[in-house]
């Protein structure tokens, strides 16, 4: 599975203003990047190395504007043919399988600049190569039907993308979870919507990749929506083995399930009464966690659908404010989570 940054972790650790973009293949994160990250490489060193990616590539930005970041994996063959201050062009090799070509891009917001990207774009698949894949922020509204507010609709801007995908053949992969990307988070007459980030394939790549789906997740801390792209469809997966976390020791009810569980096992001497003590005290904390796990999931992805549900929409003032105090409860909530992360790290 490939990954342009996995949200999460983006989120959590990921405090600039970074366009999030993933790539799944079995749902294992094997590559992880981000657009205009505005920062320097020795900061995003500190997030890459938290997220154990061994591999990396930057664009250094221009002053405070741009950056490009891209990581991944060791399990992931991933070569860097080009790269610009709008794009990282590179080759990937999974599993054995045919090369292919996947492109990360970031539109310039500069009208002026636009024609240019674009014809920069088709150059780099000059020799042929069918196999194409192009993920990001093309800072372009495509149509009319993908802006809420705002400006009107920019029809010359559109003209260059719409020429760029005909003239290669090229066709959007639909994401799921919503009909726009970005917002300006405001309220009311003054919230803009737009989708601007986008997945662009060739047909080939989709005959590849046939189960390959867009899914967009809720946003936390940027004004751009994740993108997760999952290769191979989506699939769940099921921890079966019963571990002790360190996030527990952070909890009261831990300690007190632990002593009621000790207690109620009476005196039992010797090492095996010890032993039916920590076997009652295992199945108590097992028995707790699941329903705590249950819980506080069944908690998180409520807040996510109601983050999805509302960042998609024109809100009222109560109601951009309710969107931040969801966005705050999450954030905090994934904080809670990093020990879980880092003790699995």
């Amino acid at each position: 599975m490939l990954v342009f940054l996995v949200l999460q972790f983006v989120d959590l650790l990921f405090s600039v203003a970074a366009k999030v973009l993933s790539i799944y293949v079995n749902n294992v994160m094997e590559c992880s990047g981000s657009c205009e990250t505005k920062k320097k490489k020795r900061y995003l060193e500190k997030i890459r190395m938290k997220m154990k990616m061994t591999e990396y590539f930057y664009v250094e930005p221009v002053g405070i504007a741009g950056g490009l970041a891209l990581w991944w994996s060791n399990e992931a063959d991933i070569s860097v043919l080009s790269f610009g201050k709008n794009f990282i062009d590179t080759k990937v090799s999974l599993n054995g399988e045919e090369d292919w070509f996947l492109t990360f891009i970031y539109g310039p917001p500069y009208t002026e600049e636009k024609q240019t990207f674009w014809e920069s774009l088709a150059s780099l698949r000059n020799n042929n190569e069918k196999k194409w894949c192009l993920i990001g922020d093309s800072n372009v509204v495509a149509r009319p039907e993908e802006k809420l507010g705002g400006l009107t609709f920019d029809a010359s801007s559109a003209k260059w993308f719409h020429d760029f995908t005909d003239a290669l053949c090229l066709i959007e992969l639909p994401l799921k979870g919503g009909t726009f990307t970005w917002s300006n988070q405001r309220s009311e007459d003054d919230a803009i919507l737009e989708k601007l980030d986008r997945i662009i394939v060739s047909l080939e790549w989709s005959s590849s990749f046939p189960k390959a789906i867009g899914v967009l997740d809720a946003t936390i801390t940027s004004d751009h929506a994740p993108i997760f792209l999952f290769l191979k469809g989506m699939t769940k997966k099921y921890k079966k083995d019963f571990k002790f976390e360190a996030k527990w020791i952070l909890e009261d009810e831990c300690s007190a399930k632990v002593k009621d569980s000790w207690l109620q096992t009476g005196n039992c001497n010797g090492i095996s009464g010890f032993g039916r003590k920590l076997r009652r005290t295992r199945i108590q904390l097992r028995q707790w966690s699941k329903m705590k796990k249950g819980t506080g999931k069944l908690k998180e992805e409520e807040m996510k659908e109601k983050i999805r549900f509302m960042q998609g929409k024109q809100l009222s003032k109560s109601e951009t404010e309710k969107l931040k105090k969801l966005k705050k409860d999450l954030d905090n909530w994934c904080a809670r989570e990093e020990l879980y992360w880092h003790q699995r790290a």
